[in-house]
């Protein structure tokens, strides 16, 4: 080790701290594996969760402002944890309705004719809505594969918008992908 070299631990902390977006989400993907729900029901969760994640670049996209990235995290958070707690209605409803109206507004105002990242979005949105929509369709054992591939792309898609630097917050797009992937992951491989 060369001696102005930071000892190992000291620089682990350093690359943690870069790159504290993947550290929450691998954190987050730990704290939340399969705690042993039927295959059903963890397929039904997140495929119910699927439509917020392209949701959010377009509500950003739409805006035109990547820093209300995280804040509208949150407020997908509680749409997502209070439809759940009331059990009124799904939260892929509520969310896919939200869709829609982001995307009749940027019809009515002429965003979604012009090229750009809202109409990248927009097709994205429907593109994940669909998968999300096919795999409450079909039985929980083909559609751990679609939500599985949904969650997946999505992850791809957080990866080029972090090389991209466009859209949403940097950090968001890299906490993003990873948790997409690893999630990917569980329910293709190991729920």
């Amino acid at each position: 080790m060369q001696p102005n070299a930071p000892s190992t631990p000291r620089r682990w902390v350093g690359v943690l701290a870069s790159r504290w977006p993947t550290a929450v989400a691998l954190a987050m993907t730990y704290l939340s594996m399969s705690s042993g729900s039927p295959l059903s029901e963890e397929v039904r969760s997140l495929a119910q969760v699927l439509p917020a994640l392209p949701l959010l670049y377009l509500v950003v996209a739409k805006l035109g402002r990547p820093a209300l990235s995280w804040p509208l995290l949150g407020v997908g958070m509680v749409i997502i944890f209070g439809t759940r707690l009331l059990d009124l209605v799904a939260p892929s409803t509520v969310l896919l309705a939200l869709a829609l109206v982001v995307l009749i507004w940027g019809a009515i105002d002429g965003h979604l004719r012009r090229p750009g990242e809202f109409r990248i979005q927009a097709i994205g949105m429907i593109g994940f809505g669909v998968l999300a929509l096919a795999g409450l369709a079909v039985v929980p054992e083909a559609g751990r594969y679609v939500i599985g591939a949904g969650w997946l792309l999505h992850g791809v898609w957080d990866f080029v918008y972090l090389r991209r630097g466009t859209v949403v917050a940097r950090s968001y797009a890299e906490w993003c992908g990873v948790l997409d992937v690893l999630i990917a992951i569980e329910l293709i491989f190991l729920v």
